[in-house]
């Protein structure tokens, strides 16, 4: 099955000015260009800006046109000017190349998402003495904060080290590396004989996490359509939801069995089997070959036929198609002058902290960090604990609940997916903050006078996963990839990821140690402050980005 787009130009077209994208990294181009965020362009008729290189030229200037859709469909917002694939000729695909490229790296996300729902459950069983299976189920609040938070400070280390190392790696084998991972992490954690062993499989399960959450976006949005790319980048963020609550099931069928939480980690090995298998058998980023060329890693010759194999096969075209070659001939003359412009300009990493930069990232590592302190890993990863002790005395009833709590999660994200360009972002964020301020201070009082009510509780877990599901949790990725100018995006996405690993590991380490010292009561209670200086930081800082392109965000919003 296959479909096609169509473009028609209505008026002559005047040219803009070139400086206002140039100047930027192949990496922050790559991230400009690949990246959409949801647009509600479900109109017969859009006006989009494009970049059209003349023929044997860099290109040098974006024209507008129109965009005619004839079977329906979501196209690039002007954000995305200077997609180095876009073409006026109609571009056909099968439906079933499309969606291989997608699965297969979102399945590292999925993955993620089902550590945090397994890891749920498998606490329950680790420190219970019938259902261990272990001598070492007594465990300490800090040792199980080490085994809880052990993938965090994987996935932190993960994205620390692939930053100098991608562009050499390239999305594929970074992929493929981070699926081999995945699977040794769940070995070494499914049949670890103490505690040591268990806390190296967690650390090299979190390696992966680090490597797949940098590596399945890249790939995505450098591989698929730019017009069906805003969807799949969402559809991206709900795979790691399924994920959660697939991991929430297997904790629930398990949580009986004896050494039931060696099944729930061991769960994970056959996934990352299937996701290195995947990986394998997909090409390489026709984009990442394309700037190994221009970086003079090889021929050039060679990776520009390399690049136009990959992208046949991606579209599922006959190779060397002549389609194929064009857009890859447009698309290495952009690589080209974003790479040249970037030596000329020589940009250095403090530039993301000064003046337009420093406001974004402001916006945008205050968002992620935000997402983290008022809990979020906490609830998750401790949901089975906080409903054993809010009347769901066995371990099975707790999981179960999990179970409706992962559901629930979904439905939420989905809200959130057709709601955000409606809405806007602000409102979003107003309104989810302020009920995830309530459902803390709700359970700060379950805990502290309304023990006789469990019903208390799991209503503000639920309502808690709901509002970060419409505000933190899609929106705040949302915001990071829209604000940061497209010179420096590359490095401000980067300190974005690394501003939520670090505090999410330290928010998931400390939450067991707080509790005990400081009683549940106060430690929700202190989560609610926070979420209540979070919506004060939204309401103050945090501006609405609805229907504004990347340019517009940039000179209005940052200048």
């Amino acid at each position: 099955m296959a479909f096609a787009v169509s473009t028609q130009l209505h008026f002559p077209l005047t040219p803009l000015q070139r400086n206002q994208f140039k100047n930027s990294s192949p990496r922050a181009f790559f991230c400009s260009c690949f990246k959409s965020r949801p647009d509600s362009s479900h109109l017969r008729s859009k006006q989009l800006t494009l970049l059209v290189p003349k023929l044997g030229s860099a290109p040098r200037h974006r024209q507008k046109f129109q965009v005619k859709v004839g079977t329906g469909g979501e196209f690039a917002d002007s954000g995305e000017v200077a997609d180095s694939l876009a073409s006026d000729a109609p571009e056909s695909f099968s439906w079933s190349s499309v969606i291989l490229p997608f699965i297969f790296p979102a399945l590292g996300g999925l993955l993620f998402g089902y550590d945090i729902g397994a890891t749920s459950g498998a606490t329950l069983s680790l420190q219970s003495a019938a259902l261990s299976g272990t001598t070492w189920f007594n465990l300490s609040p800090v040792q199980l904060g080490l085994v809880v938070s052990g993938s965090l400070y994987g996935a932190l280390l993960g994205s620390t080290l692939v930053y100098g190392i991608a562009d050499f790696l390239g999305r594929r084998r970074e992929l493929i590396i981070a699926a081999g991972l995945y699977l040794l992490g769940s070995l070494i954690t499914g049949c670890a004989p103490d505690l040591n062993v268990l806390l190296l499989g967690r650390l090299l399960y979190g390696l992966g996490i680090g490597l797949a959450m940098h590596g399945a976006p890249l790939y995505i949005a450098e591989t698929c359509p730019s017009q069906i790319r805003g969807t799949l980048i969402s559809l991206k963020e709900l795979f790691i939801v399924l994920g959660i609550l697939l991991g929430f099931s297997v904790g629930s069928f398990e949580i009986d069995v004896v050494g039931g939480w060696r099944y729930m980690y061991g769960f994970g090995t056959p996934v990352a089997l299937l996701m290195g298998l995947g990986m394998w058998s997909l090409p390489p980023s026709p984009r990442w070959l394309l700037l190994r060329a221009v970086q003079g890693k090889g021929a050039l010759q060679e990776y520009k036929d390399k690049a136009m194999v990959a992208l046949s096969k991606l579209r599922g075209r006959p190779p060397g198609d002549k389609l194929s070659e064009k857009l890859v001939e447009d698309a290495l003359l952009s690589v080209k002058t974003a790479y040249e412009d970037e030596e000329k300009s020589g940009g250095n990493f403090l530039e993301v902290f000064q003046g337009p930069n420093l406001k974004a990232l402001t916006i945008g590592g205050g968002l992620v960090l935000f997402q983290q302190i008022t809990g979020q890993p906490s609830v998750l990863y401790y949901a089975g604990s906080i409903l054993q002790t809010a009347g769901f005395s066995a371990a099975a009833d707790a999981t179960r609940v999990s179970v409706i709590i992962g559901v629930f999660k979904l439905l939420m994200t989905w809200v959130a997916v057709a709601k955000v360009d409606d809405l806007g972002r602000r409102p979003l964020l107003i309104g989810g903050v302020s009920g995830i301020a309530i459902s803390l201070f709700l359970l700060s009082a379950y805990y502290k006078f309304l023990g006789g009510f469990p019903l208390v509780a799991v209503c503000a877990l639920l309502l808690y996963v709901g509002c970060y599901q419409i505000s933190f949790g899609p929106i705040s990725w949302l915001m990071v990839s829209e604000i940061f100018p497209l010179r420096t995006r590359g490095r401000g996405i980067s300190l974005a990821v690394l501003t939520n690993f670090g505090s999410n590991a330290i928010v998931t380490f400390a939450f067991s140690p707080l509790k005990e010292y400081l009683g549940a009561e106060n430690l929700f209670l202190l989560f609610g402050a926070i979420a209540l200086v979070s919506l004060l930081f939204v309401v103050l800082v945090v501006p609405e980005t609805k229907g504004l392109s990347l340019e517009e965000i940039e000179s209005k919003i940052l200048k």
